[in-house]
């Protein structure tokens, strides 16, 4: 099996709240037809719209939505149907084969069959920094920054997806997809999202590492972080 995450946009006219419902209607069962499983949607809809100030952008126009799922191939022969279904719920869609490190399994807010899970989910677009070579960026990453992001941050849940190559010809050249959940209350309130609430050296330290930990390895010219809601459709794959 292969994983794959897919960026979204929405057609011309139509709201980021309004393409959030038709893609939770209509998306998952088409892809899950097309012989998907493990379908999860992000969804920029209205309730991280308070999330705004954490938006940081690389393409023009930003991504609407993402989608990630597996199939048995990512192979474009054996693709075409899955193509399909993504074109006829996007203007634009580009895709990438990963490879998925589960850092932080979410165990305290388990996602409930189609519902929207609890709090909110940071979906992270990144780019390694030009002056490093993939290796070096990868370890920095895997063998010093996951430490940091798992004792400065609130995160329920973190999942880390190396970019093992594009699938389409458009797809910006990100290096890797990272998806972390937080409290809803992290969307506007730093030192909830720092996890140090009421302590203000421990928010101080906290932000510090974090910021020198991702200068270590990100290109923050070539990023994309947009906050979504979380969608898991995993209890389709019975179907």
């Amino acid at each position: 099996m292969e994983k794959l995450i897919c960026a979204l946009w929405a057609p011309e006219g139509e709201s980021r709240a309004d393409y959030a419902e038709r893609l939770k209607a209509s998306l998952p069962p088409a892809l899950r037809a097309a012989g998907a499983t493990g379908i999860r949607l992000n969804l920029r809809d209205a309730t991280v719209e308070p999330a705004a100030g954490l938006v940081q952008t690389w393409q023009q126009p930003q991504q609407d939505a993402a989608v990630q799922f597996w199939l048995p191939s990512s192979n474009a022969y054996f693709r075409g149907q899955i193509d399909g279904v993504l074109a006829e719920h996007s203007s634009r869609f580009a895709a990438w084969l990963v490879a998925e490190s589960t850092i932080i399994p979410n165990k305290d807010h388990v996602p409930q069959a189609g519902s929207r899970t609890w709090g909110w989910s940071q979906a992270s677009f990144i780019s390694f920094r030009p002056d490093m070579s993939w290796d070096d960026a990868v370890a920095h990453w895997h063998s010093h920054h996951t430490r940091v992001a798992i004792d400065t941050q609130a995160n329920f849940e973190y999942v880390q997806n190396v970019v093992v190559r594009a699938l389409t010809p458009d797809a910006p050249a990100y290096d890797a997809f990272v998806e972390e959940c937080f409290p809803l209350e992290a969307m506007t309130d730093a030192p909830v999202f720092f996890d140090a609430v009421g302590n203000d050296e421990k928010f101080a330290q906290n932000t510090k590492a974090m910021a020198e930990s991702c200068a270590g390895f990100i290109d923050f010219s070539r990023i994309d972080i947009i906050p979504t809601s979380q969608f898991d459709f995993a209890h389709l794959d019975a179907k």
